[in-house]
């Protein structure tokens, strides 16, 4: 299973953003997806999590009602679409899949594979 991040970039503050994970191998349909931080000299963050059906959704509070996650199975891809975007989101972006049919996670550990990650800037 790979998975690459991208869509990151340079936005100023108020401004927004959309990642987007790709999946390839395995059975995508059948994943939990989650997208997690890491700020500069900071530990890795949850951000976001969606079962396998997008029926199910875990937000951290610091970015609930700005930020979406969703999923496209058909395309193997999550999205996860950041409004109202603060200096503070600034930080490298990672999907993961959990490869186990359970609800999503908030923690890392639980999640088999990774992606190499997406530089999202947010200047004040």
């Amino acid at each position: 299973v790979q998975l690459q991040a991208f869509g990151g970039g340079l936005v100023q503050t108020g401004g927004s953003l959309r990642l987007s994970c790709a999946v390839s191998g395995g059975t995508f349909s059948r994943y939990a997806m989650g997208w997690f931080r890491q700020a500069p000299g900071k530990e890795r963050e949850f951000v976001v999590a969606i079962s396998w059906s997008g029926v199910i959704t875990y937000y951290a509070d610091s970015v609930k009602g700005r930020f979406t996650i969703s999923r496209d199975n058909a395309k193997n891809t999550v999205n996860l679409q950041m409004n109202s975007l603060k200096p503070e989101d600034t930080a490298v972006y990672y999907c993961a899949a959990d490869l186990n049919v359970r609800n999503p996670s908030r923690r890392p550990g639980e999640y088999d594979y990774w992606g190499q990650g997406t530089l999202v800037t947010v200047s004040s």
